[in-house]
């Protein structure tokens, strides 16, 4: 059983404009209204969680961490609705979700390694019985073609997620993109803007690039631009998140920028809290 999860009376502390874009309750629970999720004025795109980010903490525990950061939503990754459930259960699962005030904006990272229908369709029905507008994954490029007849015939979005210099098909966003080019406009990217920075790609940059492809951003910070060891709580690194903000809002961007927090996986909020209160204020910044 993972360890409990902190004080809901736990507070951060910020300064100035911060501290002024914040509303967070004291007393969040799971029986609590989330507020409405509408975008920051002026910004048409939503800050929410990565599931993966909660990953030590059981269905209650994402819950109730997902309150007391005052966002519902949410890209959940299997650990949290596995992909072996049956029908019956998924429905219960993602009931459960949506009973909590949470909304499920995709999930991911699902592999999609097989260029095999039945292999591909598994997936797709998983995701749409889990009420997936996206599947957040790391395909085959031999399978994109058969892919795209999956997201044609679910109308489900897919967004290929880059995992930097290790990754040696899909290191940044734009080596994903450049696969995509004439297929479907629901085959795009998920901008993991850590892994990005790591593979030397200039992330501001990959955010237009991507354009109308982006469905998903995965946000997080590094010290060392290079170092995938060097994750840190966002604002206080070294990647440009006012100029990324900044750039989603120009282009329009209407989908979630997700934060995806892969340090203190036992005890993930209190980092999470302050990550999420430098994205507020700069968000309202952009706006002020």
């Amino acid at each position: 059983m993972p360890p409990s999860l902190p004080s809901r009376r736990t507070f951060f502390k910020t300064a100035g404009l911060v501290a002024a874009s914040l509303a967070f309750s004291r007393t969040a629970s799971a029986t609590t209204p989330l507020a409405d999720g509408t975008a920051t004025e002026g910004v048409p795109f939503r800050i929410g969680v990565a599931s993966y980010s909660l990953r030590k903490l059981p269905v209650e525990g994402v819950i109730d961490a997902m309150h007391q950061l005052q966002t519902p939503w949410l890209c959940l990754k299997s650990f949290h609705l596995p992909y072996e459930l049956s029908p019956a259960e998924l429905a219960a699962g993602r009931a459960r979700y949506e009973a909590a005030g949470l909304t499920i904006v995709g999930g991911g990272n699902i592999a999609l390694r097989q260029d095999d229908d039945d292999d591909i369709r598994k997936y797709f029905d998983y995701a749409k019985a889990a009420g997936m507008p996206v599947i957040v994954c790391s395909p085959l490029i031999a399978a994109l073609p058969r892919i795209e007849k999956f997201v044609q015939e679910y109308d489900i979005k897919i967004a290929i997620h880059n995992h930097g210099p290790e990754d040696k098909e899909y290191p940044s966003a734009s080596d994903a993109l450049r696969y995509l080019e004439g297929m479907d406009p629901r085959m795009g990217v998920c901008l993991d803007i850590g892994h990005a920075a790591r593979a030397g790609a200039d992330i501001v940059a990959e955010a237009a690039l991507a354009g109308p492809r982006l469905f998903d951003v995965h946000l997080k910070d590094l010290k060392v631009v290079t170092e995938r060891d060097s994750q840190c709580v966002i604002g206080e690194g070294l990647l440009p998140l006012p100029a990324l903000l900044r750039q989603l809002q120009r282009q329009g961007y209407t989908g979630c920028a997700n934060l995806e927090y892969e340090i203190d996986a036992a005890h993930p909020v209190p980092g999470m809290l302050r990550s999420i209160a430098y994205l507020r204020g700069t968000l309202a910044g952009l706006t002020a």
